[in-house]
């Protein structure tokens, strides 16, 4: 929101009217200028004690776009961009910043259409050639839609997720979501197919399951093995009683955040409008919480 870094995008309208050779030079400074702001951004997660970031999935925008799709090398002859991919992903390593992607909601590896099918993979396939370039550890989905149902949805999912290449297979998650899947639904699936379940504790408010948020985050923690169980916390815009308490707010409200949470170790995503400036101030307030424990106990 206040930091100097910014990712580019564009559109494939605005491409298709550049010529062959002006589209190649203009996607090559994209995915640069791109590569730089993503090692920006870890630099100042890593100065700030923040031990994550979420990707943008267009970090290379139209990549996989069906008329102006291209391939990293394609538009990267001396290799300048990738290096400064990976040397992005040397820092977060060396600042502790574990780094994800969540694609986007057109990604359905478990839809009913095939052709929505393929385009998933792809899409999974490109994302997670980019995750290894700069290591980040996955690429989190929610469960889908659940046309024909959750039983016969999930099974699409699995048979779907099982025609991955075992790079993009090994980074897949999922995420419980605010309307379809709940924690309770994705746990079988998760410990039968042993991928990892981040839970959205702003989501399952929205859609409870019978569950408690200490039982749903203990139950999904498991599933992540002896890796860092991973999380997401977000507020609603307008308060709980809202007519759509899905929608987020710009920073957290400090009760939003679990109070079996503090003291676990584990990595939160923190979706929210304001984006550093929420994290920060969220920052400042479980210090202050800290600062007030350490006083009363002398």
């Amino acid at each position: 929101m206040e930091e100097p870094i910014h990712f580019r995008r564009t559109t494939a309208r605005y491409v298709t009217g550049l010529k062959p050779g002006e589209r190649h030079e203009f996607l090559r400074q994209i995915a640069a200028d791109n590569a730089r702001a993503l090692a920006l951004a870890v630099d100042w997660c890593a100065a700030h004690g923040v031990g994550a970031f979420r990707v943008n999935s267009e970090i290379l925008p139209l990549a996989t776009h069906p008329q102006v799709g291209y391939r990293l090398d394609e538009i990267d002859g001396t290799g300048e961009i990738r290096d400064a991919f990976a040397e992005a992903g040397a820092e977060a390593r060396e600042g502790r910043v574990r780094l994800s992607f969540h694609p986007d909601q057109f990604v359905v590896p478990g839809s009913s259409r095939e052709d929505v099918v393929v385009s998933s993979l792809a899409e999974l396939e490109h994302q997670a050639s980019v995750a290894e370039l700069i290591g980040a550890e996955q690429l989190t989905l929610h469960g889908g839609g659940a046309q024909g149902g959750k039983p016969a949805a999930l099974d699409r999912l699995r048979r779907n997720l099982a025609r991955l290449s075992p790079r993009a297979r090994s980074r897949i998650a999922l995420e419980n979501d605010d309307r379809v899947y709940t924690i309770r639904d994705l746990l079988p699936f998760c410990r039968e197919e042993s991928l990892p379940l981040v839970y959205d504790v702003h989501h399952h408010r929205c859609n409870p399951d019978g569950l408690s948020v200490e039982e749903a985050a203990g139950a999904a923690a498991r599933t992540w093995g002896r890796r860092e169980p991973w999380a997401h916390l977000s507020s609603p815009k307008g308060g709980w009683r809202s007519d759509d308490p899905r929608q987020h707010a710009d920073f957290i409200r400090p009760r939003d955040l679990p109070a079996c949470w503090v003291g676990e170790r584990m990595t939160i995503d923190v979706e929210a409008k304001a984006k550093e400036l929420a994290v920060l101030r969220l920052q400042s307030h479980l210090l202050q919480r800290q600062r007030s424990r350490d006083a009363e106990h002398g």
